[in-house]
């Protein structure tokens, strides 16, 4: 049985184990080893995971098949009150992709965006990842470009996507 449901752990021990698998397999070929460790630590320590969900105020889901963990995402309802959703985080375990999962997390955020009446669902994705692919498939399309420095010398390269939600 597939839930999909709000995180519940402080330690946010699935979606780190989660995030710890899928990323070096999603960028070691965008990525240089240093910046890819960079990330990780910056993005998905337990402290910064608290102070995204507890300052931030960005909700983690978790998507469960059978009580294991099989993918997560994280969203912020009106997002610097733009009337959208920014979706910040979407990762489902490798040996899951292709199933239908993201399609089901992104699913239910644009169900909570629509109940707070968010207008649109936008999320940033690297220039150089697949998975722009799979958002242009689901209706997304790129609205702009970013370079957003994150430290060390180190950027983000992205294409920020949007879709409109009814």
């Amino acid at each position: 049985m597939m839930v999909i449901a709000p995180n519940t752990d402080s330690e946010f021990t699935e979606i780190r184990a989660i995030a710890l698998e899928v990323w070096p397999k999603t960028y070691g070929a965008i990525l240089s080893e240093a910046q890819l460790h960079y990330m990780l630590n910056m993005m998905y320590s337990v402290a910064s995971l608290q102070q995204q969900a507890q300052e931030k105020k960005h909700h983690f889901i978790l998507l469960k098949v059978d009580g294991k963990a099989l993918g997560f995402a994280s969203y912020e309802l009106n997002c610097e009150n733009t009337g959208m959703t920014k979706i910040h985080k979407l990762y489902v375990l490798s040996t899951q992709q292709g199933k239908g999962l993201g399609k089901r997390l992104i699913d239910y955020i644009a169900q909570e965006a629509s109940q707070n009446h968010d207008k649109a669902l936008y999320l940033n994705v690297n220039k150089n990842n697949p998975a722009q692919f799979f958002y242009q498939k689901l209706g997304f399309t790129v609205f702009k470009e970013e370079v957003i420095p994150i430290g060390n010398g180190y950027v983000m390269d992205d294409y920020v996507m949007k879709k409109d939600i009814e």
